[in-house]
């Protein structure tokens, strides 16, 4: 053993590093502190790895969040002790639900330290509890080769967990000893360190990790049921994957089922066959009559709970239904009205069934489906009338007019509450590849920003946010990375001054107006400009239709950080809603019924 610590905590970190590299991990979001020198150093002077240096944890964790998600790969994150480990909590919550994968590295103090009043020292043993797949409280380094063998092989463990099916964050918990570095610190020792001195680089956790293969018997039960029963539906969920849309589509086509297509899921954008896609049952299934006509007997469910609360109604409406969630982890099955779950990859699961449907011959009955396309085309083209005649600001055609001037393989973030049930409502598909994602795993509005610009640091395609102006002012600091690392994104401000989903909830009409305002609608009176110009945005607030698109064709075309900023006013908002609703519905009462 050694009594240099600097030393061991260097090799140990080192080695740690190493082989996160090895193994995969190309971005680590550096937070600064003292207490994890050691690996900030190691991750720093890595040269497979980019360090992107944020000072605020709780944007610097969504920042990375927003990387892994749109990378479909591990990101790390490291903090010092203390309360700036807490700080990842909500967006390492955010990750697990929402299937991220995160290697969440925190600096401790040493057992010693510990619960001895020792300053920067809080209990990090399970911080974040049951919302990571593992954890490990690693030892205090010591010279010695066993421990640095555990450090490749914990490391190695941790990308291949974080990325297995269902991916998710894990967290290390690292103490570490002063003297932090070693006391002879040169540029050749950190040479040498770096250069992978006594360090294996295990390749094998780059593998891919595999997908949970369907048992040959559901599949065939199930795909049996199909052949039976001509009324089902394939509801695609949040939650895209790769493949998962031809594959729902191929199933589509030999089942006769529609697809019912969230916005996240990847399925409503594409290039894919698009015959059987449904993408307005959001407004349609808000009519009852238009509701009942069309229950199915069968349901095939794939990936997260829908956005849309009529859609949730709908598949709730029957509880004696045969209702199948097929999910790789968890089932995502609130209601508790799954009759059962096929524990298994989505994509291939689908795919699978599409064959063996197939090969049961006989014609597919197309007039079920044939009658959700029925009430599908005319609510979209209900719904593209009733926006065009809104020429004051409305917040249900800002998100459509974004949609529209999208170019090819960009990327679309929007935030929780309103913007992402209005982008479900409103916004139709086509064959451009798009992605659209949210922080639907716990829906929150913290981090929103943070996690766009985290996206805009690895896209290939542009990338814009459609926000809320509390989600927007609740993650100010997050602006500060497109400012330090010159990111290129655009941030659409909806701004009505509150908490507008509260205007379309029973408290709205249940409490007085200055009640109300004081506990739902929560006006900040904040100014949105002079936020874009603390952090070196460009700010425009548009006045008309015409300026919004030329000023969003202007800020995708350009470089740096636009905030776009729309005024709206909320009781407004939720009359604007109601008038499209009785849009759509008027339309579908000129639709034929089923069996008519």
């Amino acid at each position: 053993m050694t009594l240099d610590p600097g030393s061991a905590n260097l090799d140990l970190a080192s080695a740690l590093v190493q082989q996160l590299a090895a193994s995969g991990v190309r971005h680590a979001v550096i937070c600064p502190g003292s207490r994890s020198t050691p690996l900030a150093v190691a991750l720093a002077t890595h040269s497979e790895i980019r360090d992107w240096v944020l000072v605020d944890e709780r944007a610097a964790a969504y920042f990375a969040l927003g990387m892994a998600r749109q990378l479909t790969a591990p990101v790390a994150i490291l903090s010092t002790s203390g309360t700036a480990a807490a700080n990842f909590l909500p967006a390492v919550v955010e990750a697990r639900l929402n299937r991220v994968p995160l290697i969440v590295l925190t600096a401790d103090r040493p057992p010693e330290l510990r619960d001895w009043g020792a300053a920067q020292t809080i209990d990090q043993i399970q911080l974040f509890g049951s919302h990571v797949k593992w954890f490990v409280d690693m030892p205090v380094p010591v010279t010695d080769d066993a421990l640095v063998r555990h450090a490749r092989a914990t490391a190695a463990r941790a990308v291949q967990t974080a990325r297995s099916d269902p991916a998710g964050p894990i967290h290390l918990n690292l103490p570490f000893r002063e003297p932090l570095l070693p006391a002879d610190l040169r540029p050749s020792l950190l040479g040498r360190v770096m250069s992978g001195h006594g360090c294996h680089n295990d390749d094998s956790a780059q593998a891919d990790p595999g997908q949970l293969v369907p048992a040959a018997a559901a599949l065939d039960e199930l795909a049996s049921q199909i052949a039976r029963e001509a009324r089902g539906i394939i509801v695609c969920g949040p939650g895209e994957a790769p493949g998962l849309a031809t594959a729902a589509a191929a199933l589509s086509e030999a089942s006769g089922y529609p697809v019912l297509a969230d916005p996240l899921s990847g399925a409503r954008f594409g290039a894919h066959d698009r015959a059987g896609v449904i993408d307005a049952y959001d407004p349609f299934l808000r009519d009852q009559e238009t509701a009942e006509s069309l229950q199915p007997e069968l349901v095939i469910r794939v990936g997260a709970v829908p956005i849309s609360k009529p859609l949730q109604q709908f598949l709730q409406a029957r509880p004696d239904r045969v209702q199948v969630v097929i999910d790789a982890g968890t089932p995502r099955d609130p209601s508790h009205l799954a009759t059962s779950y096929i524990i298994a990859d989505g994509t291939t699961t689908l795919a699978t069934l599409a064959d063996r449907v197939a090969n049961f011959g006989g014609s597919v009955n197309r007039e079920w489906l044939d009658a959700w396309k029925a009430v599908d085309q005319p609510t979209g083209a209900a719904i593209a009338s009733a926006l065009a005649r809104e020429e004051g600001p409305f917040e249900g055609r800002a998100v459509a007019e974004v949609a529209a001037l999208l170019p090819e393989g960009a990327t679309l973030v929007v935030g929780n509450s309103m913007p992402i049930r209005d982008v479900d409502a409103f916004v139709r598909g086509d064959r451009r590849w798009l992605r659209i994602v949210s922080n639907r795993g716990a829906n929150g509005i913290d981090g929103v920003v943070s996690t766009a610009l985290g996206a805009a640091a690895v896209a290939d395609g542009s990338v814009v946010l459609i926000v809320g102006d509390l989600s927007f002012f609740h993650d100010l600091n997050g602006l500060f990375a497109a400012a330090k690392f010159g990111l290129d994104a655009t941030v659409v401000v909806l701004n009505n001054d509150g908490g507008g989903i509260f205007s379309f909830l029973p408290q709205a009409e249940q409490l007085d107006a200055q009640t109300f305002e004081s506990l739902f609608g929560t006006p900040t009176g904040l100014d949105v400009s002079a936020a874009a110009r603390l952090f070196g945005a460009s700010h425009a607030r548009p006045g008309n239709w015409d300026d919004f698109r030329r000023e969003l064709c202007r800020a995708m075309r350009g470089r740096g950080l636009s905030v776009i900023e729309l005024v709206t006013d909320r009781n407004c908002n939720v009359a604007q809603h109601r008038s499209v609703w009785a849009a759509v519905a008027g339309a579908l009462r000129r639709v034929a019924p089923i069996g008519a």
